[in-house]
């Protein structure tokens, strides 16, 4: 599927602009639309919807989610280099497309957009996991945006998606699912980008709650979770023990063996210790 709007193939978009790759950037680029119509379709209906995409690159993704329907996307991207491919695009989508050129950490896009939003973004490897968690943990919720479509390194979208006794459970997992239904949608593998990463890659769709699953604190919980899986091989009457001095008490006044290990608890559990302490 290389012309579903028009535009040139993705590699001679490439080759044009001269768009190689940046490590530095944690590019890896996505070159068939096949493959990014399909992750389009994954955010659900979008047509109603503007759309953040994070580091679009050439836009590969980008025209997957115009040629879908999307009422607008506003693409965020660090990479100047970038920016005449993506003005091609909006050329061809007049006033559905808007340009950010900015480093998705240093700006809040989601203030540029017009409910409902969904983010659907390839992220670049090096950031993803800080933006999903910015995402996860706003002042208010519900958030601004109604779900999230993301690629992530597979073993990333594991630990967001895992439970309780398996080895990718952790911290992202329960800040993730307390707050939304995560499930992977589509897994992908190395052959698939330009240039091929070392490890397969995987797309998370996490879809925002009206309110989170257990009662807590947001701070709260999130400082029992690093104290726990900070040191997830000890004993939480260990790991929580900087939390304070009291805490076997604490995990026996709520039901939990003070011997048990941080993978063990359930999302209700560490939410019953964040209510406490």
């Amino acid at each position: 599927m290389s012309q579903i709007d028009g535009l040139p193939p993705l590699r001679e978009v490439i080759a044009t602009h001269d768009l190689r790759a940046k490590k530095s950037l944690g590019q890896n680029f996505l070159l068939d639309l096949n493959l990014t119509a399909k992750i389009a379709r994954s955010a659900g209906d979008i047509a109603n919807a503007d759309v953040l995409e994070v580091g679009p690159g050439p836009g590969g993704l980008t025209r997957g989610l115009l040629a879908e329907g999307a009422r607008k996307v506003l693409a965020v991207e660090k990479d100047e280099r970038c920016l005449p491919a993506l003005q091609d695009i909006a050329g061809t989508y007049p006033g559905r497309l808007d340009i950010m050129q900015a480093d998705a950490l240093t700006v809040n896009p989601l203030d540029h957009l017009t409910p409902p939003i969904k983010v659907v973004a390839n992220l670049p490897y090096n950031i993803g996991t800080e933006l999903l968690i910015r995402w996860l943990t706003p002042d208010k919720w519900p958030p601004v945006w109604e779900s999230l479509t993301l690629m992530f390194q597979r073993e990333v979208a594991e630990r967001i998606t895992a439970q309780p006794g398996t080895k990718s459970y952790g911290r992202l997992a329960v800040l993730a699912q307390w707050r939304a239904d995560t499930r992977i949608v589509m897994d992908l593998p190395p052959e698939a980008f330009t240039p091929a990463p070392k490890v397969r890659s995987a797309v998370v769709h996490m879809t925002a709650l009206p309110a989170p699953r257990f009662e807590a604190d947001a701070d709260a919980l999130s400082r029992v979770t690093a104290a726990a899986f900070g040191q997830r091989r000890k004993m939480l009457r260990a790991s929580l023990k900087k939390l304070t001095p009291n805490i076997e008490d604490i995990l026996k006044s709520v039901g939990i063996d003070p011997t048990t290990r941080a993978e063990r608890l359930t999302i209700e559990e560490f939410c019953a210790l964040a209510r406490i302490l």
